[in-house]
C-alpha cells in the first residue's frame, strides 16, 4: 500500500529478512543464456534474478552485471551459460533470522544491490535496495507467508537466417 506506513521507528529496527524479503522470485539455472535472462527479467519485471542450482544460490545476476557483459548478436548471447558470468567476487547471503540493520551493513560492505536470504530449506527470498528502503519508509507490510521460487519454465532459441 503505497504511501501508508504500516511500520513505526521503533520497529524498523527489529524487522528481520524475513519480514522484508520478496517472496514471489523468479530464478534462473546457470545453463541458461543471457539472452534467456534478458527475457526473463523483461516478462517478470525484475531487476535481479538468481541463478540457483537446485534450491542452491550460486549468485545474483543484475540486469546492470547483464547489459554489461553483453556483446554481439543474439547468437553469440544464445550460446553463452549465465553461469560463467558468475565473478569471484563474495556473493552474501542472509539468513531469515537477521536484522534489517545487518543486512545494509552487508550490502554496504559487499557493495551489492541484492542478496539472497537462505535457510535450511535454500533459497526462500531476496532482499534488494527497493526493500531496505520500503522497510526505511515504514512501507514494509510485515508477512510470514512463506515464498515461492519460478525456475524460467520455458527456453527462447533465436531464429537466426542460414550463413552463407
Amino acid at each position: 500500500m503505497e504511501g501508508t506506513d504500516m511500520t513505526t521507528d521503533r520497529d524498523i529496527a527489529s524487522l528481520t529478512a524475513e519480514q522484508v524479503m520478496s517472496r514471489v522470485l523468479v530464478t534462473i539455472t546457470p545453463d541458461e543464456s543471457p539472452l534467456m535472462a534478458w527475457e526473463l527479467m523483461r516478462r517478470a519485471g525484475v531487476h535481479h534474478l538468481p541463478i540457483v542450482d537446485g534450491r542452491h544460490v550460486l549468485g545474483i545476476l543484475s540486469r546492470e552485471h547483464l547489459a554489461a557483459s553483453w556483446s554481439g548478436g543474439p547468437s553469440e548471447q544464445s550460446v553463452r551459460q549465465v553461469g560463467s558470468m558468475l565473478g569471484r567476487e563474495p556473493r552474501p547471503r542472509v539468513g531469515p533470522g537477521d536484522t534489517l540493520r545487518r543486512i545494509a551493513g552487508l550490502m554496504v560492505d559487499a557493495g551489492c544491490d541484492a542478496v539472497p536470504v537462505v535457510s535450511a530449506r535454500g533459497l526462500v527470498g531476496l532482499i534488494t535496495t527497493r526493500d531496505v528502503l520500503n522497510a526505511v519508509a515504514g512501507r514494509t507490510d510485515v508477512s510470514d507467508a512463506p515464498g515461492e521460487v519460478i525456475t524460467g519454465m520455458f527456453r527462447l532459441e533465436p531464429v537466426l537466417p542460414p550463413r552463407p
